[in-house]
């Protein structure tokens, strides 16, 4: 299914992965770092632009680049093919650090373009 897949994808970095519209509230706040990412469906042979963020608590932005380089190498040489025929390559730009209204906070988003490269 589109959906596993993705959160296999964002979560085999080593650290939680959640759909960005899914992501566990104040009362159950998730333990940093994390990720989080877009779902975005289309049809064959269309494109996708998504996103993901990785979020660390922290006064470094070094563990959030980890991650995010991490994520980078695996999107390098043209990008992967999940299981379920979509193909992820990085989007431009690739990543960014972002602002999240907390000094504490530490965000990078990252740009992807998801290619659908099988009939849903």
């Amino acid at each position: 299914m589109y959906e596993s897949d993705l959160t296999a994808f964002w979560g085999s970095f080593g650290v939680p992965a959640y759909d960005e519209n899914t992501v566990p509230d104040e009362h159950e706040t998730p333990t940093f770092p994390y990720i989080t990412f877009s779902v975005a469906v289309g049809d064959f042979n269309n494109s996708a632009a998504m996103t993901a963020s990785v979020y660390d608590k922290s006064m470094s932005w070094e563990k959030a680049q980890r991650i995010a380089y991490l994520i980078a190498s695996k999107l390098d040489n043209g990008g992967v093919i999940l299981p379920c025929g979509l193909w992820l390559k990085k989007g431009s730009p690739f990543m960014q650090r972002m602002n999240d209204g907390n000094k504490d906070i530490r965000r990078i988003v990252i740009n992807v373009t998801g290619e659908f490269l099988k009939a849903r």
